[in-house]
Order: C-alpha cells, then structure tokens, then sequence
C-alpha cells in the first residue's frame, strides 16, 4: 500500500543537503572507512540497495557500506547530470543516459550498482543513438531500440538483454525507413513493437516476422494472462483523448472500431466482467470547459462496449482504485469515496465524504479504514455507512501518522499536536494528549514500543504509557538556519516513486488494484519487499537481504543537532531515550547524508572524499 508508507519517516532515508564550502572543512571525528574518489564530488544518492552513488566531474562512483575499496568507478561519459540519472524502482539498476542532436540518447549504460558491473552501454553493444530503452522487471531484462553503427549502415533495431549477465538475447533488424516507437510488450513467443508504420509481433529467437497490422501511434500495450488478447492505447492527435483497441493473437483487430476515453489513460484493469479504465482529463479555462477530474468506465472486452448506462461522478481525481468481489472501490484526492458494482450500479447509500488528500485506505476486521489529512474512520465496505459514529476530525494537517496498539486493541492516530486513541471495537475515540514539542515542532510519527507509545520529529522523541502520560521526552536542539541548509527527502525501496502507466502495467497489472489490509507499523516493510521477489538475479537477491534485515531505526533514531565542537548526529534509543552514538562532524555547514534503514553516515569530508561512519555500533 503505497500510500500507507509516506507516514513513516523511519521508512524515509532522509538527505541534507547543507550548503557547504568543502575546501574550508575541518577534520571530523576518525571514520570507519576514507574514500579518495579522485575527483570533486558533486552529489550523493543512497540508492534502494544501499549502494551509494556519487557524480563527480569524472563520472560516478559507487560506495558500498562496510567496504574498503570503491565499489566502480564509471568515467566513461565523463560528469553526469541529476537529469541523466534514472534509478529504476525496486530494481538494483541505475541508467545513465545523455541526450544529443534531436533528442536521442547518444551515449546510455545500465549499471548494477550492487554488484559494479557495467551490463549495458551503447559503445559496447554497437548502438549510434537511442530511441528507446526500458528495464523489464521481474523479467531482468533490457529493451532496446534505436539506431545501429556505420557497420551496420545505420539500421534501425530493436534487441533484447539479460540484466543478470548483460548478454545479448534477441536482436531485430528493422527494413527500410520502419523505426520503432511507444513501448515494446514482450510476451512468451515474442514482442511487439510500435512502429512508425504500425504494430508487428517478432519472434525474437530466429528474428520472424510474425504478424504486422497498419496500427500507428501506439504509445503501450497489455496482455491478459493468456497473451490471446492484448489492448493498445494511442493518444488522439490533440492528446485530449485516448483510443484503445483490441488485438488478437495473430494481430487482427478484434473490436469493430477503436474506442476512445476522455483524457490519458491511468489506470487499465482486465477483469472478468470486463475492462476497467480510468483516465485524467485535464480541464481548460471558459465558461464550457471540461472539470479537471477522472473519468471511470467499464467497457465490453468481447466488443468494447460502454457497460455502463452512466458512469459514476468523482468531482475529483482517483486517488484510490481497489477492485472487491463485487464491484470497484475509489478514493477522490478531493474528497470522497465511492463503491460501484461491476453492473455500474452505486453500492454505498450514498458517496461518502471524507476531508482531502486520502493518504489510507485499507481494510480491518470492522471495515474500511481511511485516513486522510483532514479526518478518519472507518466505514462499512457493503453499504458505506460510518463505523465509527463520528469520523475523528482534526485541522488540516501537514502530517498524519498512524499506527495500531495491537495489545490495547486501538488505533494511535496523531496530527495538530494531538495524539489520538480509537477502540477498534466500539469506535469510540478519546484525545490521550496534547503534545508539546521543543523547538515548535509537531510530532511527525507514531510508534507503538513495548513499553508505550513513542512520539517522533526531526529533533523531539517522547514516549508515553498507555494512558498518555509522559515517561521520558528527549530533545536536541537543531544546528540553526545558516548550518541546516536545504533538507532535501530521498526514498529508499519502501517508498519508491510509481512507475509510469506504460512502464509498469504488463509486470503488475493484476495486483496493482488490490487493497490491502491495515498492519502494525512494524509488520509493513516485509510486505514491502513483495513487489521484488519474484525477480531473480544475485544483485536483486542481495537487495531483498537489506529490506528483511532489521532497519538501523527500528529501535534508534537519529538526530541532527549541534554540539559546542560542531555539527554532528546523535543515535536515541527508542525506548530509553539514552543516546547510545555521537559523531561530531567539527565542520560549521557539513554536507552529508544518512542512511538511516542501514544506519550509516556519509560526510562530504572535502571536494574530493567522502568519509563514513557505521551507526549500527
């Protein structure tokens, strides 16, 4: 549940970024391991794996925590851009990419960053220039299309590479002026590709043309699970629309006629009662434009039919999208959640209202829990109605946080300084404190420990029983304006950005839209790692390890503070509030990061090394 994690600042590998003037920085406290990267270092990326990343003027260099030695060191494009990097989500891959004339990319490499080798460049496997390339996961594997060498007199080509090995394992030479486009799907017997003069599926084993049709624009595809039936979608020339087909097996079209939904296409379900689609139009100004919303249809997949006499309102964008048993459930980011059957009729009494921005949405034994920034409760997935009498009601929050008190049987739900308590049973709620954080700060989690409850921000940790009374409260003061800099949010895997529609939907299409249910804070992240495990490959292997090992912050959390010698980083035990580590930096404006689920420390020690320091001890 992607929306359950951004609650959880433990979950968040946190980067600051401080203005720093490297040259002027005095020497920190003794590191565990000195990097020399030999040339001045311009950004750090603690990467899903662990790995961190560094661009310098040479080119990037990898860092992996505990080791001695660099991991690679990656000069072959020389300095790399932020916007020439693509970290490909729960994969352990990052694509370096540079543009040239007419916007292909004329040098690309796919580096592993767990294991260093370099699996893919565009030098090594003879390409001129990209117009295409997509990492498949949990295939493992490269999708590559573009243009080939003088020696190969410039043909266009698409071919195929195993991540795992780097090795070549398909390979296809386009005739004429044919030039691929949109996004490949690759199948069992094959792939097919968009192309500038329609579709064709090539057997990419003896490199057969297996099928083509004049199917032009398609920008991606889907497949049900037995590849007999396959949906493409092209956006309308104004882009105000997008056209979806049907294609059989042997390529023909299988719908008498195209049919076209209203905006871009975000969400595409195969299911047994048919297609659900959901798509984002974009409204304009004037008194006869269209409203900014979401659209929801269900259409035939035998004809490609409206289902549906009248679809149902959303006022807003769907935020949420879980199919059930017996119809379609949908969060609005404005506010609202609905159930409609698969027949297209309302199954709530009536919409539900709900505050803005819903951040969950899950299911619990008494019904639907949702939480947004605005309110909570829970509601009765059959008829809509309210669990709770009174949905718990709180101002406009920057920051929710929830967690279950599985020993008292109670949802802990904090915002606007206030820590509340719901019985799970009965739905009644009481306020068990108001809270009052040094440094005008507001609590930002909440944690339940074996002693209590624990409260968290960036510079306060409190924890109270289980009547809300304060047992400890430990504060330490941030390093100031001038030395804090800009506070730059880096994720780790748990919280990795989506995917694009057309990137992500063959791998995940049939899990994507489940709900799924409301856990402890501490049962989350094995769930986490679910999305990964059927990839195969040692570097993807060595990834699931960091993700089911116990986070560095699971019983510490730490602090950025100032002490007289300097800036430096305090280690808290979460249930004695005792500071178990410091490292003082000695620098006024350090820049470093922390990996706080691996718990190590990396300082930017001078323009040209990094030093790094193991929390964990």
């Amino acid at each position: 549940m992607k929306t359950l994690l951004i609650q959880f600042k433990s979950l968040v590998l946190v980067a600051f970024f401080l203005n720093a003037t490297s040259l002027f920085a005095q020497k920190a406290e003794t590191p565990d391991h000195n990097y020399q990267l030999g040339a001045k270092i311009n950004e750090m990326t603690i990467t899903e794996g662990g790995t961190v990343v560094v661009a310098t003027n040479d080119g990037l260099v990898g860092i992996k925590p505990g080791t001695n030695d660099l991991l690679f060191n990656f000069t072959d494009y020389g300095r790399v851009k932020p916007e020439e990097l693509n970290f490909i989500p729960k994969a352990p891959y990052v694509v370096v990419g540079q543009t040239g004339f007419g916007g292909l990319q004329t040098k690309s490499a796919v580096i592993d960053y767990m294991s260093g080798k370099v699996l893919f460049s565009t030098e090594k496997n003879g390409w001129k220039a990209i117009g295409m390339s997509q990492v498949l996961m949990p295939a493992n594997k490269l999708i590559v299309s573009g243009q080939r060498r003088a020696n190969e007199k410039y043909a266009q080509a698409l071919a195929i590479y195993d991540l795992n090995t780097g090795e070549q394992i398909s390979f296809y030479k386009f005739k004429g002026s044919r030039q691929a486009m949109g996004t490949p799907l690759v199948l069992s017997d094959g792939v097919i590709i968009p192309t500038t003069k329609g579709l064709m599926k090539i057997d990419m084993t003896s490199g057969n043309v297996l099928w083509e049709n004049d199917l032009k624009n398609i920008g991606w595809m889907v497949a049900d699970e037995t590849e007999k039936n396959i949906y493409a979608f092209a956006s309308t020339s104004n882009k105000k629309n997008t056209k979806i087909y049907k294609i059989n097996a042997n390529g023909s079209e299988a719908w008498s006629d195209e049919r076209k939904v209203k905006g871009s296409v975000s969400n595409f379900q195969i299911l047994p009662q048919g297609l659900a689609v959901v798509s984002d139009v974009t409204g304009g100004s004037g008194t006869f434009a269209a409203a900014s919303e979401s659209k929801i249809t269900m259409l035939s997949a035998a004809t490609g039919d409206d289902l549906w006499d009248k679809a149902p309102k959303t006022k807003g964008y769907v935020q949420h999208f879980y199919i059930m048993d017996d119809g379609i459930l949908f969060g609005i980011q404005e506010g609202g959640i609905n159930k409609i059957s698969y027949e297209g009729k309302t199954l709530f009494k009536k919409p539900l209202k709900t505050g803005e921005n819903i951040l969950t949405m899950a299911t619990t034994p008494q019904g639907l829990i949702y939480i947004t920034s605005e309110d909570a409760n829970i509601v009765n997935l059959e008829t809509g109605d309210q669990v709770w009498k009174k949905p718990l009601k709180f101002k406009r929050a920057d920051v929710v946080s929830s967690d279950f008190d599985k020993k008292n049987d109670r949802y802990l739900i904090t915002a606007d300084e206030k820590l509340y308590s719901i019985d799970a049973s009965s739905g009644t709620s009481e306020l068990l404190t108001e809270v009052d954080f040094e440094g005008k700060e507001d609590p930002t989690s909440v944690e339940v420990r074996e002693e209590g409850v624990l409260l968290a921000s960036d510079q306060n940790m409190m924890l109270l029983d289980w009547q809300g009374k304060t047992i400890w409260h430990e504060y330490h003061r941030a390093p100031g304006k001038s030395a804090f800099g800009a506070i730059l949010a880096g994720v780790t895997a748990v919280a990795a950005a989506t995917a694009s529609a057309s990137a992500s939907y063959g791998a995940n299409m049939h899990e994507r839209n489940r709900i799924g249910q409301y856990t402890a804070r501490g049962e989350r992240l094995n769930n986490l790692s679910a999305g990964m495990s059927s990839a195969a490959g040692a570097s993807v292997a060595e990834m699931l390890k960091r993700f089911k090992a116990t986070s560095a912050t699971q019983n510490a959390q730490f602090i950025l503070t100032k002490f007289e010698d300097g800036i430096g980083l305090v280690k808290v035990n979460k249930d004695k509030g005792s500071v178990e580590k410091e490292i003082i930096l000695k620098d006024k404006k350090p820049e470093y990061q922390v990996d706080e689920f691996g718990g190590y420390l990396y300082y930017k020690a001078n323009d040209k090394t990094i030093y790094t320091y193991n929390l964990n001890n």
